[in-house]
């Protein structure tokens, strides 16, 4: 098999961020002078989906609970928002914890002569930030977030920028407007969002089985389910080669 590049997701597949997620979603909520909704790990799938659904949630539990001077749903998510982001900002990896494995996974697939790259729907500086304070930058050769460009998953552009910087960091190539130059990739996830990022993108996905969703995942029809970073390099080999 030929060099490839492959791209992972970050929350909740390189990594487990649900409780700092979730209690930075909290710390909005509480600014706002209102009531903590959200736990740990009964809410971890929602944290994944991001910001504004953990919000969302919040807000639908408060008015279970018949807050009467609760605000509507858009304006306290769009209040909330940068709340929560400066909140996650200054505890980013109080929690945060890479999955069994990665770290081996990653490096070994660099040194069969890939490129590996994150493409995230974590706002990019946050992600940065992340991948820095965890101490695996120099294991990715480009990382594009959802503020990188205009659009985020599972629109394909933020995939298709991905490929095009990790091609010319690792490789030297510029894949220039058709990234469909550059021989396979694969994406590496753990929701509906990459599945649906990979097929936009005409490219085979594997999905997390560790992650919230569990065996669950199954229903998305990967073309593969990983369920310990140690199968990763095996499971490449095969989706690529299919």
């Amino acid at each position: 098999m030929g060099a490839h590049i492959i791209v992972f997701d970050l929350d909740g597949t390189l990594a487990d961020t649900g409780a700092d997620l979730l209690a930075a979603a909290n710390q909005a909520v509480a600014d706002a002078g209102l009531p903590a909704m959200l736990s740990h790990p009964k809410d971890a799938l929602c944290a994944f989906r991001g910001g504004r659904a953990m919000l969302k949630l919040s807000h639908a539990r408060l008015a279970a609970q018949g807050g009467t001077d609760l605000p509507q749903e858009e304006a306290f998510i769009e209040a909330g928002y940068p709340r929560l982001l400066a909140a996650y900002g200054a505890a980013i990896d109080t929690h945060t914890r890479l999955y069994e494995g990665a770290v081996q996974a990653v490096q070994a697939l660099r040194a069969a002569g890939h490129a590996t790259a994150i493409c995230t729907n974590k706002p990019e500086a946050l992600a940065v930030d992340l991948v820095a304070k965890l101490g695996v930058s120099d294991l990715f050769d480009a990382l594009v977030g959802a503020d990188t460009l205009p659009t985020r998953k599972p629109d394909v552009a933020p995939y298709h920028e991905t490929l095009r910087r990790a091609a010319k960091r690792r490789f030297g190539v510029d894949l220039g407007a058709d990234v469909r130059d550059f021989p396979q990739s694969c994406l590496i996830g753990d929701t509906v969002t990459d599945r649906e990022t990979a097929r936009a993108a005409g490219v085979p996905s594997i999905l997390v089985g560790f992650g919230p969703e569990g065996g669950d995942i199954a229903r998305l029809s990967p073309e593969a389910i990983l369920d310990h970073y140690s199968d990763l390099p095996a499971l490449i080999e095969r989706v690529l080669s299919a």
